[in-house]
């Protein structure tokens, strides 16, 4: 396991491993089909889930490398910026989230934003276009170039949006180690696919991965396996993806959702996020209804964040 005093991290003081709870839901029993929770949610409150551990590695790679300044991506509410701005603040690093959608500049910030910024995060807005392309080498340097100027540094440490790099898909697979032996499908919302790549490595023969996505396009596979080729050398473990239920792309809710997951709140009292963890919980209790999963089979779901700042109680 990744623990804290490895990393040089104690300050973060997270909770390790997160706990893993079963939940009576007769959605599922009724089908024969036992569900877990792995609160991932619970490993810290400012850098909950798989933020803990998609961070973790970068933020030791950045102190190795003597460099105190982050720079990363995120659109208006990512929970990424989010986290990224809240270890800066914590850790002693000056932080850069570089934002999808120039048309955001000198407007009232929404609460995801505002936290950024009280956690002493630099803004930097970039139009919609450039966003797209940010990975190409040229638009890439210019946006280091003007974000590094801007806040007045003259070296950052480049995170990607999501944290998904190959420190991060292998400190991941603490994930899938912590659950062995537990479930027999393990489930996760996808956004970058950073953390299925790890979770499925972690997981021990036998034990399946399934991925829900929140993007729609059907292209998160080759994402997925370029990340396995260049973290394992290889595609690892057993892992899919449903892409059936990202109720019309990043971001987008349905009705139908929110109902969902208020009667799941209602049932359980857990407070779910909505446009990651309710997608991917809506998925699931799907799925048992279709009879996906065999009589007998146990599903742990990772709920992998806290709702939003400013969201509906």
């Amino acid at each position: 396991m990744t623990t804290p005093e490895a990393l040089g991290l104690t300050a973060l003081r997270p909770r390790l491993p997160s706990p893993l709870r079963p939940v009576d839901d007769e959605r599922f029993t009724r089908h024969g089909v036992r569900l877990l929770l792995k609160r991932d949610d619970l490993i810290h409150p400012d850098l909950p889930g798989n933020k803990w551990r998609k961070l973790a590695p970068n933020l030791r790679a950045a102190t190795d490398a003597g460099c105190r300044t982050l720079l990363t991506f995120g659109g208006a509410y990512s929970n990424h910026l989010r986290a990224t701005a809240a270890a800066g603040r914590l850790l002693g690093f000056a932080t850069i989230g570089v934002v999808r959608g120039e048309e955001l500049a000198g407007r009232p910030l929404n609460p995801s934003l505002a936290q950024c910024a009280a956690n002493g995060m630099r803004l930097h807005f970039v139009d919609r276009t450039t966003y797209r392309n940010k990975t190409e080498p040229e638009v890439l340097a210019h946006i280091l170039d003007t974000a590094a100027a801007a806040a007045e540094v003259n070296e950052v440490r480049l995170i990607p949006e999501g944290g998904s790099n190959v420190a991060a898909v292998q400190g991941c697979t603490a994930l899938g180690r912590e659950l062995r032996g537990a479930a027999d499908v393990v489930a996760v919302a996808c956004g970058t696919g950073g953390t299925l790549a790890g979770l499925a490595a972690g997981l021990a023969p036998g034990q399946r991965a399934l991925g829900v996505p929140v993007l729609k396009g059907g292209f998160l596979g080759d994402g997925i396996r370029t990340l396995q080729d260049a973290a394992f050398g290889a595609r690892t473990g057993d892992w899919s993806l449903d892409d059936r239920f990202h109720c019309g792309g990043y971001a987008r809710t349905t009705p139908e959702l929110d109902a969902f997951a208020s009667d799941f709140e209602a049932r359980h009292g857990l407070r779910v996020e909505r446009l990651y963890v309710a997608k991917m919980l809506y998925a699931l209790t799907s799925l048992a209804e279709e009879g996906a999963f065999p009589r007998g089979t146990t599903v742990a779901a990772v709920v992998t964040g806290q709702p939003e700042p400013g969201a509906a109680r």
